[in-house]
């Protein structure tokens, strides 16, 4: 079975409604397809020390790390307060994205005009650090 991008966007939404954002009331949700066709999910989890919270990209590599994918194709990241609205992984999450990614990777966000675009993580994060 093949996931569509549409699938792939509604499992971040639903992804997005099990988020633990009791301090910013910003609740992200993303969903991953990785190198095996498998679909992983993760939400934002907020803590009140700030830096121990966890940022649903983070989230969803971790799942996917453990069922055993190696490389993210494809990822779908839906955020916003009250409606999901523009939402880009933020600088860290980029990196993480890099770390699982080639060069055939989307990421796929709401833009400023509220549609939903893919992009390249090259393009999002260009002359991204590696320990090559």
């Amino acid at each position: 079975m093949t996931i569509e991008n549409e699938d792939l966007i509604n499992a971040a939404r639903e992804a997005r409604d099990q988020a633990y954002c009791r301090y910013s009331k910003y609740s992200v949700g993303a969903a991953i397809i990785d190198d095996a066709g498998r679909l992983h999910v993760g939400c934002n989890v907020e803590n009140a020390a700030y830096n121990l919270g966890n940022c649903a990209e983070a989230a969803a590599i971790a799942a996917m790390i453990q069922e055993g994918g190696k490389r993210i194709q494809r990822i779908a990241v839906a955020g916003g307060y009250s409606e999901i609205g523009p939402c880009t992984p933020c600088g860290g999450c980029r990196q993480r994205i890099k770390e699982f990614a080639d060069e055939n990777t989307m990421v796929i966000v709401i833009d400023d005009s509220n549609e939903w675009q893919e992009y390249p993580i090259d393009t999002l994060l260009p002359a991204s650090f590696h320990l090559d």
